[in-house]
């Protein structure tokens, strides 16, 4: 292999070591030598080491260490480097890397790292003076702070959705009564996006130990992003926009698999019910009040003395009746799992455990021991590959008896005792060996990739829910997420979105809280108000602490009932819509739930206070959640044209208005020149929502398209191309909707397609392929799921909108409508 070396002189040898000497902080030194081989570029200096690898025109790695590198290995990251093309120029000063997205200048003296876009603009650039940094074996990156730069994302934090000013810790900790700015919390996502100037880039740091990231916290000098050990190894991304950043990050880190569609309905949870009776009690009542539900949940008390992969004797005698009988009510049914396992002698899970060498030690190879809801426990060692397996296996049991749906809990670890596992606990890491210390905030993720795997295995080609309350980067590709235990709060429930929305922002897609707060009791207008924003986020389910009032939706009278069930209606009214939004979502990492820091990332407004929690459900409907003491709000539509989804009314964007919002309303926004597929209401995704797709279509003055997707929504075949996928696009210009040529090998369980016409005037006259389409008005209501003399109805609930229609039945090949 061709290799380039460079020597420098002793003179500056001896600048470098006098450089560092009486420093309590030791930075990255004097170039001394460099060798390139094929993607990398390894560098010497007189105090550390760096290596550089060109991923993709748009990723470049910096890994930079005191001594000698590790072997390399990740947990996060599955791509390897690609053969993206690139030169390095030598100067007296600096070596130069170009790519086609990126130009990297690395000063000799001290080796600093300074980003360029390949039109020579800066990114982003280290602090001359620190650059990458040791105190101890505390490592840190120091960036130059630009004027007007502004950060998102870094996952499950709390804030500001512009991170700038604040500082944040990731150590994974079980905190059951977080605050609006509590910090750390459950989850470890170690990247964000950085902007200034119409620029945007990303970092992640790919380091488990305990680390921090300031934002120019009670500084004004620099950013800077530290872990308590290892190397600095971080990514450096570029691309023209945060979704392309998003794009590229999961690219690194994976994408997640389509979930079931069942996932995507309505979710209802409690600490717990118990016994059987109690379970098929209140699916029987979401069945008789016509209220949607795809799944039920099992907590804790389900098992036998709390032990995992155990039925209780008494409450759950006949647990493989109870899920067959809640099957055949279209309802699946989900268990909570948590990794401590009891220490009892004959509890098989304990004894095969400790037989096969499953769980985690002390030095002394002892079995760590904690207490935990069972009592004294043992916890499984997930960097062991033996572990995942065997605890894959350990489901065989439960997925014989039903069970689809596996939330996985406590994975912190949580424990009595604030959760303080000990450091000096070892775990295999695949076969090197490491401290508590870097495995604690993989820990949640490598036990969903444990439980997924297993199931996924065990399931006969069906895909199960995985859920999970902590993980670490690339906890994408196993599980969703929720935010843990929230509370009953408005505040709350408006820094829910704000977590949801981050998460997206950080490559998990498949995310949600707990609807109506896990502790304390919500009044009836909050848990309506709740309802109708969990409608339209990723992952939709309500859930309750065990001494709170009940809270399904009939508790808190007819009223609240009656909205949540519109909204829970028009959920899966949705689905076609909702679906298609989390195919793109496995194929770009684009999440569901959209700050609007993606799409309008240069807006100001996007940013203030009054509207950091807005976002876009899909790329076409703007939510802008409000308090339930509220019933008027100021919105901010941002650029474009918007129809009010409650009034069919269009407004123009870069615009604030007053929007009304009672109990029952929720603003909602369309982007004009949007389509969005819709189907007829069901009562579960078990049932047939027929052969018509609804197509609604806004009348814009820009192009736009959408990308309908279908597959048979449980098996994993949509890997081989058994799917359904067409692009819709809407151009103003030619005048016309045009339904692209169908793709995939699965035919369609659609025959028939309604369009729905918002905006048009009156006497638009429509042709399909030149032959005029017989149009009709009509009224279209999109939330009430009762009817007029229905006994429930509500007459000041919503008004029905104006609208023209046309059908026609599909086939395969283009179809274009044009109107005149």
């Amino acid at each position: 292999m061709k290799k380039t070396i460079l020597t420098l002189t002793l003179f500056t040898l001896l600048m470098s070591q006098a450089f560092t000497q009486g420093s309590l902080s030791s930075s990255l030194g004097n170039l001394t030598t460099f060798s390139r081989e094929e993607q990398r570029l390894m560098l010497n200096t007189d105090f550390g080491k760096a290596e550089l690898t060109v991923y993709e025109a748009g990723i470049i790695r910096i890994r930079i260490v005191k001594d000698d590198f590790r072997k390399d290995f990740s947990y996060a990251v599955v791509a390897g480097p690609g053969k993206a093309g690139y030169t390095l120029k030598e100067t007296q000063d600096r070596l130069v890397v170009h790519t086609e997205a990126l130009r990297l200048d690395i000063s000799r003296n001290p080796v600093r790292f300074s980003f360029y876009t390949s039109d020579g603009k800066l990114l982003n650039a280290d602090d001359p003076a620190f650059g990458t940094a040791w105190i101890g074996t505390e490592v840190t990156t120091y960036k130059q702070l630009l004027d007007g730069e502004r950060f998102i994302g870094l996952g499950e934090k709390t804030g500001n959705l512009d991170r700038r000013g604040s500082a944040y810790d990731n150590w994974n900790t079980d905190n059951p009564r977080y605050g609006p700015n509590d910090d750390p919390l459950y989850v470890t996502i170690p990247f964000y996006i950085g902007m200034h100037n119409s620029l945007v880039y990303g970092i992640f740091m790919d380091n488990s130990h305990r680390s921090r990231f300031n934002f120019g916290a009670s500084n004004d000098r620099f950013s800077s992003f530290s872990a308590d050990d290892g190397e600095m190894d971080y990514y450096f991304i570029h691309a023209p926009s945060v979704a392309g950043i998003l794009e590229q990050y999961t690219h690194l880190t994976g994408r997640m698999n389509m979930p079931p569609l069942w996932a995507l309905g309505y979710q209802q949870c409690r600490w717990s019910y118990f016994p059987d009776t109690e379970v098929l009690n209140t699916a029987q009542n979401f069945r008789d009040r016509r209220i949607p539900l795809d799944v039920i949940y099992l907590d804790i008390h389900h098992m036998d003395a709390y032990k995992i992969f155990t039925w209780h004797p008494d409450r759950f005698s006949n647990p493989a009746k109870l899920l067959s009988d809640l099957k055949a009510m279209g309802i699946h049914t989900t268990l909570i799992v948590d990794p401590g396992i009891k220490v009892e002698k004959g509890y098989e899970a304990y004894e095969d455990g400790l037989q096969k060498d499953m769980f985690a030690k002390y030095p002394d190879g002892a079995v760590y021991t904690a207490q935990v809801w069972p009592g004294w426990c043992h916890f499984p060692d997930f960097t062991k590959p033996a572990a995942r397996e065997w605890w894959g296996e350990k489901f065989r049991g439960l997925v014989n008896d039903g069970v689809t749906g596996f939330w996985n809990d406590m994975n912190e670890i949580a424990s009595w005792g604030n959760g303080y596992t000990p450091h000096l606990v070892e775990f295999d890491w695949e076969g090197r060996k490491t401290s508590y210390r870097e495995a604690k905030n993989v820990y949640g993720l490598l036990m969903s990739k444990s439980t997924y795997e297993g199931t996924r295995k065990l399931m006969n080609d069906h895909r199960p829910l995985i859920l999970t309350r902590a993980g670490y980067s690339g906890l994408q590709r196993y599980t969703a997420l929720w935010t843990g235990d929230n509370q009953a709060t408005d505040e709350h429930m408006m820094l829910g979105c704000r977590l949801v929305n981050s998460i997206g922002l950080s490559g998990v897609a498949f995310t949600g809280v707990d609807v109506g707060g896990f502790s304390k009791d919500a009044s009836p207008a909050l848990f309506a108000r709740w309802i109708g924003i969990g409608a339209f986020s990723p992952f939709f389910r309500s859930h309750t602490h065990y001494d709170t009032r009940q809270a399904e939706p009939w508790a808190y009278g007819e009223v609240v009932e009656n909205i949540s069930r519109n909204y829970i209606t028009l959920r899966y009214k949705l689905l076609p819509y909702i679906y298609s939004c989390f195919r793109e979502s496995s194929l770009t990492g684009m999440p569901v739930a959209r700050s609007l820091a993606i799409d309008y990332t240069f807006d100001d407004k996007i940013y203030q206070y009054a509207y950091q929690n807005q976002y876009l459900f899909g790329p076409s409907i703007l939510v802008a959640p409000v308090e339930s003491t509220r019933d008027l709000v100021k919105v901010y539509l941002p650029a474009g044209e918007w129809y009010d989804l409650h009034s069919g009314i269009m407004l123009n964007g870069n615009n604030e208005v007053i929007a009304e919002s009672p109990m029952h309303k929720l603003p909602l926004y369309v982007k004009a020149g949007s389509v969005i597929p819709m189907q007829k209401p069901v009562q579960s995704t078990a049932d047939n929502p027929g052969e018509t797709l609804f197509l609604h279509i806004f009348k814009g003055s820009s192009n736009a398209s959408f990308t309908y997707y279908e597959d048979d929504g449980t098996s994993y075949n949509y890997e081989q191309g058994s799917f359904y996928s067409r692009r819709i696009s809407f151009d103003p210009d030619r005048r016309e909707i045009v339904l692209e040529k169908a793709n995939g090998s699965k035919a369609s369980q659609i025959r028939k397609v309604e369009m729905v016409f918002h905006g048009f005037p009156d006497d638009t006259r429509f042709l399909l392929d030149g032959k005029k389409l017989a149009t009709s008005e009509g009224l279209t209501d999109l939330f009430n799921a009762l009817k007029p003399g229905d006994p429930q109805y509500l007459e000041t609930m919503h008004k029905p909108l104006k609208t023209l229609n046309a059908g026609f039945t599909v086939k395969d090949g283009e179809m274009v409508i044009k109107w005149e």
